[in-house]
């Protein structure tokens, strides 16, 4: 217990407090609760039909990408067939899996606008295997506009996805840095939100209105969405800031914040530099382990089969 009677979540290097007795693992996890255990998932007999996940966050830079390229790449490592689809035009998730995206002349780009493409053509494999992407360049930035004036616009990413959703465990979407068209789309095509949190006080300021928004397409265009979790990033356990924050989303949202949380390494851009996943760049990393962990809760809450 801290001074003022409250757990104690870590101590001032992160590191995780023996406490006997707690639960399975006898420890408080760095959200301030005791953190269960979850066990290494049994392989899947077939694949499909996915579960579609969207990585959204209106804030740019709080690592939605990153978690979606290390959860996708976890989650492959444990038997799951696994389609990362990059929908933001910046196209990072792309680059960070080294696909050259911008010298590709059809991307999902064509496959939202255009009718004559078929999806097995514009998936590009990964090094890792079962790790699939859908890329994505600056041309998606166009779609925005184009989509406007589309009967059942909201809907047309769910069309794309249909033609492979029986093929794949989970598909993670990333989102782009906003709560467009795109995301409206990324939103009505799925089963379920993470919400990527970075462990600052000025990243909390939007996740009320981004609720707002997942409830408006629960209630108007897609029923089955849910909010997986919200998922603390770039949290450094040596600053009481970091700490608080992440206490703070738990008193605001309870059992929906993930016990894993992620913590911040150079070696998230070294590994973008190598186009690796930071399970493969580092594979015996902490920021690896944290990734393994996260796909395992995520399974282990049945976000993922």
């Amino acid at each position: 217990m801290t001074s003022d009677g409250t757990p104690k979540a870590a101590n001032p290097q992160g590191q995780l407090d023996r406490l006997p007795g707690i639960d399975a693992t006898g420890q408080w996890g760095p959200t301030g609760r005791p953190l269960p255990g979850f066990p290494t998932p049994p392989m899947l007999d077939s694949h499909g039909p996915a579960r579609i996940i969207s990585m959204c966050n209106q804030k740019g830079g709080v690592g939605k990408t990153t978690s979606t390229i290390n959860l996708g790449a976890a989650l492959s490592e444990y038997g799951r067939k696994v389609l990362l689809v990059d929908f933001d035009p910046q196209g990072a998730l792309s680059v960070g899996l080294g696909v050259r995206s911008h010298d590709l002349d059809v991307t999902i780009y064509n496959l939202l606008v255009e009718k004559d493409h078929d999806i097995h053509d514009v998936i590009q494999h990964t090094r890792m295997p079962g790790l699939d992407v859908l890329p994505a360049n600056i041309d998606l930035s166009a779609a925005e506009v184009q989509l406007v004036g589309e009967v059942a616009r909201e809907m047309v990413l769910a069309r794309v996805l249909r033609g492979v959703e029986d093929e794949y465990d989970v598909i993670l979407i990333d989102c782009q840095p906003s709560l467009g068209l795109l995301t409206v789309n990324a939103l009505t095509a799925s089963h379920g939100v993470v919400i990527p949190l970075e462990a600052e006080f000025f990243a909390m300021r939007g996740v009320a209105l981004l609720v707002e928004t997942i409830e408006k397409v629960q209630d108007r265009l897609n029923p089955r969405l849910e909010i997986d979790g919200i998922l603390a990033t770039m949290y450094d356990g040596r600053t009481l800031h970091s700490r608080d924050v992440v206490r703070s989303v738990v008193d605001h949202f309870g059992d929906k914040v993930f016990h894993t949380v992620i913590s911040r390494t150079v070696k998230f851009p070294d590994a973008t530099l190598a186009a690796e996943p930071i399970t493969q760049y580092a594979s015996n990393h902490g920021a690896a382990e944290s990734y393994r962990q996260l796909a395992r809760e995520l399974i282990s809450r049945g976000g993922a089969p």
